[in-house]
């Protein structure tokens, strides 16, 4: 299977593109008059179970560059009409759940591949994938695929919607790739997955132009590196700055010194005039480029309770 190579350093730049991103810039976010979370969960919740009861799957080949070797594969949804297995039947679709402003929300995920590689990906971390979206339905004015990337690209997983970035935290990314002469990268053994997400867990109220608004997601998503974000550069893993412990980097929880900057993107936590990385101290000790708690040394020098990267009272040097 060959990938079109992408430099490591595009990991610095995190390539987000429209159909994932919570935000976008462009003008085309149409937010109408927010419904009930709850009752639409349960709206939504039936709709995707109606949807996976009545739809099945058949596994097609992805080609990409032109010749006999598919690049990957990806599940083809069509509706039933001679008695094939359907995907709420399938052993292969297991369910997550996730609560998020007191309703909670299913997902509906097809383990096509759970993946060889070493790492999976926490909720803040950095993704190589290929991916297509799609609506459970095709619009009347509208494209049912609303975008797809047939080619790697990297996806900072703080700024996709929670439903992809959920479901992409339980698989693993390839085991081995082999740099091709013709600049292309063949992968084998990478995660394969598809999630079906209601729209508390996608855009809900916003819509997009091929996205109505309070519209179920699917998302074919193959995932092929992990890369552990460090987003500030402070030392710590962008997830242990999630204070609150919500799975979330983004919220008010998170920012220690109440400056308007979450403690995953400042560089100094607590806003005593000592950067975070000279208030711990890191050890790699495998050399994987993937920092656990074990290898990091946390001080509280005034024994307070409270670390010194988050204790303004405590700003001595730690490596010098």
């Amino acid at each position: 299977m060959n990938v079109i190579k992408y430099s490591c350093a595009i990991v610095l730049v995190l390539v987000v593109l429209y159909a994932c991103k919570k935000d976008d810039d462009d003008g085309g976010v149409t937010a109408v008059p927010p419904r009930d979370r709850g009752e639409q969960q349960i709206s939504d919740d039936a709709a995707l179970q109606d949807y996976l009861k009545t739809h099945f799957y058949t596994l097609e080949d992805v080609f990409v560059n032109n010749d006999a070797t598919p690049e990957y594969q990806i599940a083809k949804l069509d509706t039933i009409e001679n008695g094939e297995q359907p995907i709420l039947d399938s052993p292969l679709l297991k369910t997550k759940k996730i609560t998020r402003n007191d309703v909670e929300y299913t997902l509906y995920i097809l383990n096509l591949n759970q993946g060889e590689g070493p790492h999976q990906p926490t909720f803040a971390d950095s993704t190589l994938v290929t991916y297509q979206g799609e609506l459970m339905y095709k619009p009347k004015n509208s494209n049912k695929i609303f975008d797809s990337a047939v080619n790697p690209v990297w996806f900072d997983l703080v700024s996709v919607v929670e439903g992809f970035r959920e479901s992409l935290v339980d698989f693993n990314g390839a085991s081995s790739f082999v740099e091709n002469s013709d600049g292309t990268v063949t992968y084998s053994g990478q995660g394969n997955l598809v999630v079906f997400m209601p729209s508390g867990l996608g855009y809900f109220n916003e819509a997009r132009p091929s996205i109505p608004a309070y519209s179920p997601l699917i998302f074919n998503i193959q995932l092929y590196k992990v890369n552990q974000a460090d987003h500030d550069r402070d030392g710590l893993p962008s997830y242990l700055e999630d204070i609150d412990g919500d799975r979330l980097v983004l919220d008010v929880n998170d920012d220690t010194d109440q400056d308007g900057t979450p403690d995953y993107v400042d560089n100094d936590d607590d806003r005593d005039g000592t950067l975070t990385k000279d208030e711990i101290t890191i050890n790699d000790s495998n050399n994987d480029g993937f920092i656990t708690p074990d290898e990091i040394t946390f001080y509280d020098d005034d024994g307070d309770g409270i670390k010194n990267h988050l204790d303004a009272d405590d700003r001595d040097l730690k490596n010098e």
